[in-house]
C-alpha cells in the first residue's frame, strides 16, 4: 500500500488525474491473427489487459473506468466468436468477483444488455448488485453499445415522456438529451483511450 500512495503522489506532483478514464478496447482479434492464432485466443488475452487497467486505474485513484468491450457492431461477427466472447464474459465474471470486493469497484453497465445471453445477464446483475454499495472505482462496462444505439434509446425516451405529457416538445433541449443518454449517471470522459492501433472512435 505504501508503493502505491508513492506512484499516486507521485503522478499527482504532475499534474491533476483524470476522474473517467475510457478505453475502446480494439485489436484482439487482429493481433491472434497476425501471429497465426485464433481470434479467440486474441479475445483470451484481451481478458488480462482489461485486468491489468482495471487494478491499475483502481489503485490511481482513478474514480470512473468505463470499458467499450462489445459494440452493437460486433453482433455481425461470426456467431462462434460471438459465443467464445459471451462465454469469455462470464468466466472473467466469475473469476475476477474477489477482485471487485477486495478493491471496493462498484460495477455498472451501459449498453443494450437485455440482448445478452441470459447466463451474461445474471452475472453481471448479480454482480452488479453485490458491488453497489461499494465506494471505490466505478468500473462501467459497455456491452452491446454504440453511439448511434445510445441516440436512439434516448429520442424513444423522450418521445414516451412527450406521447404521455409527462414532456413536451418545446421542453427538449442539451439537457434533456443528456439525460436521457445510457451514461447521464456519469461524468464525461476526461481521456478516451483506444487500443488495437486504429486512430478513430467508433
Amino acid at each position: 500500500m505504501e508503493q502505491e500512495s508513492d506512484i499516486q503522489d507521485e503522478l499527482k506532483s504532475r499534474g491533476p488525474l483524470p476522474e473517467h478514464i475510457a478505453v475502446i478496447m480494439d485489436g484482439n482479434g487482429r493481433w491472434a491473427k497476425e501471429r497465426g492464432m485464433a481470434r479467440v485466443l486474441g479475445h483470451k488475452e484481451g481478458v488480462h489487459a482489461v485486468r491489468d487497467v482495471t487494478e491499475a486505474c483502481a489503485e490511481l485513484g482513478i474514480s470512473y473506468l468505463t470499458l467499450y468491450t462489445f459494440s452493437t457492431e460486433n453482433w455481425n461477427r461470426p456467431a462462434a466468436e460471438i459465443n467464445a466472447l459471451m462465454h469469455l464474459l462470464i468466466k472473467a465474471l466469475k473469476r475476477e468477483a474477489s477482485t471487485f470486493h477486495k478493491n471496493r469497484i462498484r460495477l455498472q453497465t451501459i449498453g443494450d444488455i437485455d440482448q445478452l445471453p441470459v447466463p451474461c445477464q445474471r452475472e453481471l446483475t448479480d454482480l452488479m448488485a453485490d458491488t453497489s454499495k461499494y465506494d471505490g472505482m466505478t468500473l462501467i462496462l459497455a456491452l452491446s453499445y454504440s453511439g448511434r444505439w445510445d441516440i436512439s434509446q434516448a429520442l424513444r425516451s423522450i418521445g414516451s415522456r412527450i406521447e404521455s405529457g409527462v414532456l413536451s416538445a418545446d421542453d427538449v433541449n442539451e439537457e434533456v438529451i443528456a439525460r436521457s443518454m445510457s451514461g447521464e449517471a456519469y461524468p464525461d470522459p476526461d481521456l478516451l483511450i483506444r487500443t488495437g492501433g486504429e486512430k478513430r472512435i467508433s
